[in-house]
Formats: C-alpha cells, sequence, structure tokens
C-alpha cells in the first residue's frame, strides 16, 4: 500500500545539517560566552555531532557547546539534557527566546553575507532528494519541519529539486506538527474520508505527539533512523505497535528508486 498524502520532515531526514549546525552554534557561542580563541577547541565538533539528537529547539545548541567545553560527558548530556543546559543559559543572563534569537541572528547574518557558502555545509542523505522528487511527481508530498522554510527553499532550489513554496511548512507556520497534519488530512479528504497520510520524522516525540492525537490514529508514523535519534528512541519505536521504525535502505526500495 502506498499514501495518498506523503510528509516529510527535513533535518534529519531528507538534509544532514549537523556541520552547518556545529558552525551555527559555534558563531551564537562566541556572542554568548565570548571565548578567548575564535576557533572551537580541537575535537568539539565531533562530540557535538552525535549529541545532537538530544536538542530540540535552536538555543540550546550553544549550550550543548558550552557543556562539552566545561567537561560534562555524552552520558551525563544524554541523561539529563535539557534541564542541564539552564544553569548554562542562566550565565548568558538571556531568556530562551533571547538566546535563540542569537543563533538565529548568526545564522541570518551568514546567509546574508555568505550564501554559497552556508549552502555548502549541508548534505543530503543518500537517494533522499529522488524519494522527495518521485513523491513530489507521484503524490501531494509536503515538508513539515521546524526549520525555517526560507533555509528549505533554498537547499531544494541549489539542489534542483522543485517543490512549490506552499507545501514547505516551516517553523514560520507557528504550530505543533500534528496540528499541520491535521490540517493537511482535512485538506485533502475524499468524499468525507481522511486520505491515507504518512509521516516520516527522526525525532520520536513528534511522533508520540502525533500518536496523543485521537483523530489522527490513522496517521502512519515512521522513525528514520538514519536521523537525530538515539538508540534508546530507536528500541522505543521497535516496541511502539503504532510507529514503524524505518531505515534509509528501505525507505528508498519502498519508492523503486535504489
Amino acid at each position: 500500500m502506498e499514501p495518498d498524502v506523503l510528509a516529510f520532515d527535513f533535518d534529519g531526514v531528507i538534509c544532514d545539517g549537523l556541520i552547518e549546525y556545529f558552525q551555527t552554534a559555534w558563531r551564537a557561542y562566541g556572542r554568548l560566552f565570548k571565548p578567548d580563541s575564535l576557533e572551537p577547541p580541537a575535537g568539539l565538533a565531533e562530540q557535538f555531532y552525535p549529541l545532537r539528537p538530544v536538542i530540540e529547539t535552536g538555543w540550546e545548541m550553544p549550550m550543548l557547546l558550552r557543556a562539552l567545553i566545561a567537561g560534562k560527558t555524552a552520558e551525563d548530556i544524554i541523561s539529563n539534557w535539557p534541564q542541564m543546559a539552564l544553569p548554562f543559559l542562566e550565565e548568558t543572563k538571556l531568556t530562551q527566546a533571547e538566546a535563540a534569537k542569537v543563533l538565529d541572528g548568526e545564522r541570518d547574518h551568514w546567509i546574508a553575507t555568505d550564501l554559497d557558502n552556508w549552502l555548502a555545509q549541508h548534505r543530503f542523505y543518500p537517494h533522499m532528494l529522488s524519494v522527495l522528487q518521485a513523491s513530489l511527481d507521484k503524490r501531494p508530498t509536503y515538508i513539515v519541519s521546524t526549520k525555517e522554510g526560507r533555509f528549505i527553499q533554498q537547499l531544494l532550489k541549489q539542489s534542483g529539486v522543485a517543490m512549490p513554496p506552499e507545501k514547505i511548512l516551516g517553523k514560520e507556520v507557528k504550530r505543533p506538527k500534528y496540528e499541520t497534519l491535521r490540517l493537511l488530512v482535512n485538506s485533502h479528504m475524499n468524499n468525507g474520508r481522511p486520505p491515507t497520510l504518512w509521516f516520516i520524522e527522526d525525532r520520536i516525540k513528534a511522533l508520540q505527539a502525533v500518536k496523543q492525537q485521537s483523530d489522527l490514529d490513522h496517521v502512519e508514523l515512521f522513525l528514520a533512523d538514519w536521523g537525530y535519534n538515539l538508540a534508546p528512541e530507536r528500541q522505543t519505536a521497535q516496541e511502539d505497535n503504532r510507529i514503524h521504525l524505518l531505515s534509509l535502505d528501505s525507505v528508498v526500495q519502498k519508492f523503486d528508486i535504489a
């Protein structure tokens, strides 16, 4: 069976933005914590990358760097995030929203002054652009993301995927992903019957939030195991009768473009 409507998350499903995340986080760290050197400590990026799954919102990114520089272990961070982040935020004397604005400002400045360099920091997961294009050619296909839609548009345009802007539902829509999915279901009703909708996401919490919506119990939920998630979250998905654990090979094969 194939879906009538397909919705993808972007970061961690289609696009791997780890290099950009680290570099933007370091730029924001420089603004927030005024380190002695403008160069990140050796090995910091390699420590940051596998811990990216603990981050839910942008203000946490420079705080993760602060935690690593302060000597916190990966085990401590995984166990105690985001509570661990709060004392580091207090150091900045800023609110979460203000710290997030610093991060977004650094990214905006980078994009405004050197767009090509910013775009070059992103990689796409193998075959996922082809999967996205194949779906766009066949059915209503959306991106439902907490990344700003304008960033997604730039990246897809640069990579040769022509996705209509109205199909990209990013941070700017200012609503939970489950609410966006609800709107998609309602807009694709067929004689009063809801469409078969698949949602592919790499964050278990986002999928669990959809699962809690009783009117969305027909939506098929998939956790992308190649994205920003940890082994315990993948195990949770395997044990959940609503959430399917999806490998990159299986999604490519499912859309017959391997």
